[in-house]
């Protein structure tokens, strides 16, 4: 285990520090109240597992297109349907589709498929989109030490 103040390792105490109690370091326990000290229990061997995830370069997104409103209208309108005969007949709400129409609302994926199936437009696009690979850097943890020592 490690002191949680300057990050240590070695024969810890519990002390209370400016009202918080923390597991420190001989060293770091005149800056409070020894409480105890911690015993610890000889560690076992411990097996590491890594596990390698791994993500595709590429990934295909489903999006909604831009004009979306003015397609669903238009083809409405072609089809000589109101707003509520539309909505009665996709099953969903008449405010809903004045709403997608006015683009107060995008239409989720499931329901832009709803309405491509029933007007025979398309409202859903692939994107593809490219992950680029980063390197992973080593961060040390910062303990309290570290921040009494900056002051």
């Amino acid at each position: 285990m490690n002191c949680e103040m300057c990050g240590s390792e070695g024969k810890l105490f519990k002390t209370l520090v400016e009202g918080s109690e923390l597991s420190v370091c001989e060293k770091c326990s005149k800056f409070g109240k020894v409480i105890s000290e911690i015993k610890t229990e000889p560690e076992k061997k411990q097996r590491k597992e890594y596990r390698v995830t791994t993500f595709p370069d590429k990934e295909l997104i489903q999006i909604i297109v831009s004009d979306y409103a003015e397609r669903i209208k238009k083809k409405r309108e072609e089809l000589g349907l109101k707003q509520e005969e539309f909505a009665k007949k996709i099953n969903e709400k008449e405010s809903l589709i004045h709403n997608i129409e006015t683009r107060h609302i995008e239409p989720n994926i499931m329901l832009a498929r709803k309405i491509e199936q029933f007007l025979k437009i398309g409202l859903v696009e692939q994107y593809e989109e490219d992950h680029k690979k980063t390197e992973k850097t080593k961060m040390n943890a910062f303990t309290i030490g570290d921040f009494l020592n900056k002051k």
